[in-house]
């Protein structure tokens, strides 16, 4: 969906559009993530992992997000927001308390995995429920597995937070555009990596950089969404 739609045109989708979900919890994980549990009828909705939904944060803007996690037969799933700047998104998100009644679509997108290889995953603040809704399903598969995050400073402790395991948090100071510095990468020089399933999320120009390196080294199947890009609004 895009971000922004007239009113004229809202108006046509009438009450498709009408809050659905209810919020039953909050938790701030760090200044900037927070942790928001919703109760509704999600008993038709797909989960395939890399799926986002859209939230209406305006009365004609939307945005997408990843549910982190869900459980069906309660109704009830919890998205990870990462809260950042003064966006309409990140306004909205950071004012949402208890009770409070919103729009959220089903999940739908392309996944980011296959069951039958080993998985790299690199991504950003607004990655981290990806990474937790993927988690589960890593060790029920019994896969090997290895997550990459860029994080401010304020953030580097949220992984752990969430229960995230075998991973390496990075600062964000631009590495993660470096292709020299991506290149040189201690797991990517591991022959047993090159036919890993890698799913690149997050910042566009830092998954773009590790797209160019890893299809330059020729490494993996690769699997790649930009979540968010300096100056665009709704991506």
């Amino acid at each position: 969906m895009i971000s922004n739609i007239p009113k004229w045109m809202i108006g046509l989708f009438g009450n498709k559009l009408a809050p659905n979900v209810k919020v039953i919890s909050t938790i701030f994980l760090s200044p900037q993530v927070k942790k928001i549990s919703f109760r509704g009828d999600i008993s038709e909705w797909d989960f395939t992992i890399g799926y986002a939904s859209v939230i209406r944060v305006s009365e004609t803007e939307f945005r997408n997000y990843t549910i982190s996690y869900h459980d069906k037969e309660n109704g009830v799933f919890e998205i990870i927001f990462h809260i950042h700047g003064n966006g309409t998104g990140s306004k909205f998100v950071d004012s949402l308390k208890v009770s409070d009644e919103l729009f959220i679509s089903p999940p739908r997108g392309k996944k980011l995995y296959e069951t039958n290889k080993q998985q790299f995953f690199s991504g950003d603040e607004t990655s981290l429920g990806v990474a937790c809704a993927w988690l589960p399903l890593l060790k029920k598969n019994q896969q090997q597995f290895q997550f990459y995050f860029e994080l401010d400073e304020i953030n580097k402790n949220v992984p752990e937070c969430l229960g995230l395991e075998n991973y390496t948090v990075f600062p964000k100071n631009n590495s993660f555009r470096n292709e020299k510095w991506i290149s040189t990468l201690p797991l990517f020089q591991s022959q047993q990596w090159k036919t890993a399933n890698i799913a690149l999320v997050g910042n566009v120009r830092s998954v773009q950089a590790f797209r160019k390196v890893l299809k330059d080294k020729k490494l993996g199947t690769i699997y790649s969404q930009g979540y968010w890009l300096e100056g665009k609004k709704g991506l």
